[in-house]
């Protein structure tokens, strides 16, 4: 039986190049792959998925008013299609990860998905929220924190340098981010002062990173 996957991290952890990987897998043995992005990334009308390494693929884009399984429904009957692969999931709606678990069970395609988990405000992405639910595997995919702790947060930098606690869930300059541990994501976004008194702050003040 075919399966839906999730690969979970934060930023900068190579999401993007093991999928590149994982697909370059499955057309060296002749088989057929289908791509999606997300369209809030996306230069331009064309859809890519690329790599901090340098590589890049073409993508099809999807957004929040698709219907993916019809999708790739309707790919499947021009082509055979062996595994579709799922960049930016965390930006998926509810009914795209259903549509994703129907192509698995309905179609017996498996769907790899990738995305971030947590947002940097610490909260789940709805797509993310429900890949963790429903997914027939999950895989943390791992980086590090610059103090060599595992990163399992991402902070978003304002214009200004500084760490910004609101805002748009979803930001297209990927540089805005970093990945850091629980503990200084913490102290970056001000919820615990790195130098003074241990108490709980409930109002965040920017701090620089």
């Amino acid at each position: 039986m075919a399966k839906l996957y999730f690969s979970y991290s934060t930023m900068n952890a190579g999401k993007s190049t093991l999928l590149l990987q994982a697909a370059h897998n499955y057309r060296e043995r002749g088989m057929t792959v289908l791509m999606y992005t997300c369209a809030a990334y996306a230069d331009g009308p064309q859809g890519a998925i690329s790599s901090r390494l340098g590589i890049c693929e073409p993508a099809e884009l999807y957004s929040d008013g698709d219907d993916l399984f019809q999708s790739i429904r309707d790919h499947l009957e021009a082509d055979r299609i062996d595994c579709v692969f799922v960049d930016e999931a965390q930006c998926l709606t509810r009914k795209h990860v259903w549509q994703l678990a129907r192509v698995a069970d309905r179609l017996g395609i498996p769907v790899m998905c990738y995305g971030l988990r947590t947002d940097f405000r610490g909260e789940l992405f709805a797509g993310s929220a429900e890949l963790l639910s429903i997914a027939d595997t999950l895989r943390e995919i791992r980086t590090i924190c610059f103090c060599g702790s595992k990163a399992t947060m991402v902070v978003r930098k304002g214009a200004d340098g500084l760490v910004v606690s609101d805002g748009d869930q979803v930001s297209a300059e990927k540089s805005d981010y970093i990945s850091l541990c629980r503990k200084h994501w913490e102290e970056a976004i001000g919820h615990w002062p790195v130098n003074g008194p241990e108490d709980w702050l409930e109002v965040a003040n920017p701090r620089p990173v």
